[in-house]
């Protein structure tokens, strides 16, 4: 009997996953514990081992395929003997030669009214208009779109009707070369422009005044002029949960202004006594512990919001934003409160190398319970960050500069650095927040208060 190899569900939140690489190939002995594939997640490329015996049989996705559902199945076990193995593809690896017709596509993202800044969909609809049926010839045809046009039925896409009304295209004059002859997209690229169906309000040469997300690439640039690039697992999760975490949350910053050069020559010291062990620690791992020391000192701050209640955390997890190909990462400095600075360091660049590979663990990037996002190297002097959920509160660092203060009734210079904290309101009120960067300040410009 066939035994089926299903994609793993390699973290909680996992809903799909890329199929990067086979490494094994059709009549191969398997047992447990061989890898047998790499399966790209929405954070990371993981290794995927063999839980049963047996020879590989089927290959039912091919590498490179997108969206795999977990618990889909990917490729089929059987015995020694059991059973003849399907026809190998022309390179003999028995893997399919076109497209996984095994995995469950997603259906394409229906167009918007309103507009909105994201051109995430466009991508989708574009590439999906008048090719469903060439892509899966056993799939059944859609049903055409019937319009009525100046007392006439036609048969024309949705997307073919919003482009002729915006280019003046007479869709009566066209002769549709999609499935049951319906008029398709490049139908009417290909026709002559005019003014007759333009958009009431839009400008001369076809640009409307509303621009739809679905089909902003092919309203306002030509084909020729862009490179689509197709989102990635971290790109497409990324979009999705900062999208949630921006409208559904109710959050508000709060922006201080800190003077570090006491945490500075503080650093410098502290790299110089460390020197001969290798120890470096940079102004960042600084404020990861600040951060989880000001946590400590006001509880109720370090918390998430439930359909439950208020998950108040017993320990400071702090995420730090890495900027990674395709995205961004939040590797997770864990019960930051208990270690030391050199600890810290470590970590931070054991973290950050493997992110960057995309070799984290789940449990590596997920639990944080506060974040902290690092922008001051580029040069930026303050900014404010989406909350990560369920976290209930970021920290937005800008560029250390030198600054003219007033101290004591007179002007002097001194090393400032803007910071913004973000807070959801529904666990971190106004007060709290102040209370936390109050502390945080005092960490930051007295370093030596870390130690007590």
């Amino acid at each position: 009997m066939p035994i089926p190899i299903t994609m793993p569900a390699l973290s909680p939140t996992m809903e799909e996953g890329n199929l990067a690489k086979w490494h094994v190939k059709v009549g191969d002995k398997v047992k447990p514990g061989d890898i047998i594939a790499e399966i790209e997640t929405d954070k990371a490329t993981m290794e995927v081992e063999a839980v049963d015996e047996g020879v590989v049989s089927k290959l039912l996705v091919a590498e490179g395929a997108q969206g795999v559902k977990v618990n889909a199945v990917i490729a089929e076990l059987t015995g020694e003997g059991e059973g003849p193995s399907p026809a190998k593809d022309a390179k003999g690896n028995g893997a399919p030669k076109a497209e996984p017709t095994k995995v469950e596509a997603k259906p394409a993202a229906a167009p918007v009214k309103a507009p909105a800044p994201s051109t995430a969909p466009a991508a989708t609809v574009v590439q999906s208009e008048g090719r469903s049926s060439e892509a899966h010839p056993g799939a059944p045809r859609p049903a055409p779109s019937v319009v009525a046009v100046s007392g006439q039925r036609i048969k024309a896409s949705p997307l073919a009707k919003r482009l002729a009304k915006t280019e003046g295209v007479d869709l009566l004059a066209l002769k549709g070369s999609g499935p049951y002859g319906r008029i398709i997209k490049s139908d009417v690229l290909k026709a002559p422009k005019g003014r007759a169906g333009q958009v009431p309000g839009a400008p001369q040469g076809g640009v409307p005044s509303l621009i739809e997300p679905a089909i902003l690439d092919e309203r306002v640039y030509h084909p020729d002029t862009f490179e689509l690039i197709p989102l990635d697992g971290v790109r497409k999760v990324t979009a999705k949960r900062l999208t949630q975490s921006f409208m559904q949350v109710p959050h508000f910053p709060l922006t201080i202004d800190l003077e570090i050069d006491h945490l500075l020559s503080a650093r410098v010291r502290i790299n110089e006594a460390g020197q001969a062990a290798g120890v470096k620690i940079s102004v960042n791992d600084m404020l990861i512990k600040a951060c989880a020391m000001a946590l400590m000192a006001q509880p109720d701050a370090n918390a998430s919001y439930t359909d439950k209640g208020v998950a108040l955390h017993k320990s400071a997890h702090v995420s730090v934003a890495v900027a990674i190909p395709g995205g961004l990462i939040t590797p997770v400095v864990r019960d930051a409160q208990t270690k030391g600075l050199a600890q810290i360091a470590a970590e931070m660049k054991d973290l950050a190398a493997r992110a960057r590979e995309r070799k984290l663990k789940p449990q590596e990037y997920m639990g944080g319970t506060f974040s902290i996002s690092n922008l001051g190297m580029f040069g930026i002097k303050d900014f404010a960050s989406i909350i990560n959920q369920p976290e209930g509160m970021i920290l937005s660092v800008g560029a250390g500069e030198k600054r003219p203060v007033v101290k004591d009734d007179k002007i002097v210079i001194a090393t400032m650095m803007s910071v913004t904290l973000t807070c959801d309101h529904r666990v971190v009120d106004g007060a709290t927040g102040a209370k936390w960067l109050a502390h945080f300040k005092q960490f930051v410009e007295t370093p030596e208060a870390m130690l007590l």
